[in-house]
Parts: C-alpha cells; structure tokens; sequence
C-alpha cells in the first residue's frame, strides 16, 4: 500500500518550502497568521538565524510558529525545567513550538489512601 503523500491546505511539503514568507502567511489559519503579520519577535528571529546555520538549537521561544524552513530540524524547547527536544516534520506546520513540549507531568495516582473509608481496616 502507497503512503499517502503530506499536505497542508493542498500544498506538498516540496511547495510549502518553495513558498515566500509572504504567501506561506496566507495559509496560516487566523490568530497564527496575525502573529506572523505583525512580525517576529527578536528571540523568534535569532532562533530562525541559528537554524539556518545549524540543525540542532535551544530556545525558551515556545510561541514561535513552526515554518516550512525547519523542516527535519530538532529544536531544543524549554518546558520551564529543562530543554525538551523536538524533531520538527512536515505535519507540524503552522503550530507552536510549545504545543510539543508540555510544561507539567501527567497526574499519577495511586492507591487508596490512610484517610480514605476504604482504607481503614478494621
């Protein structure tokens, strides 16, 4: 069976990175899209200059949009106590970086406790 080939509002991950900023913007949906119209902050700036020269980055830039030049990039992402890698790929795109990388551990319970009424043995 073919694998189904990527596509992100009808265009292939081979057009999406042949794509300007400009026209990449108008396939954003609406709040990602404002984001990238008003202009990338200076931290989001350098980290898109740091990946242009290498593969692997940190960066507490956890609001940045995900773009089609990161493509097959990792991206340490700090989650508020350590950097989190995360391997940027094709199905990604248009979200943010901190949409990847969770900030506080699931919930784990366990037993029934002492207090409980069904933990009092009688």
């Amino acid at each position: 069976m073919a694998r189904k080939e990527f596509t992100f509002r009808g265009r292939t991950e081979a057009e999406l990175k042949a794509m300007s900023l400009d026209e990449f913007i108008l396939l954003l949906p609406s709040s990602e899209r404002r984001k990238a119209r008003r202009g990338f902050t200076e931290a989001e700036q350098s980290l898109l200059r740091k990946l242009a020269k290498r593969d692997r980055v940190k960066t507490h830039a956890r609001e940045m949009i995900i773009l089609p030049s990161m493509f097959g990039k990792t991206v340490m992402v700090h989650n508020g106590k350590e950097y989190v890698p995360v391997l940027i790929q094709a199905a990604m795109v248009g979200h943010r970086l901190g949409q990847f990388v969770l900030t506080r551990k699931p919930t784990k319970h366990s037993s029934v406790g002492v207090t409980t009424a069904r933990g009092k043995k009688k």
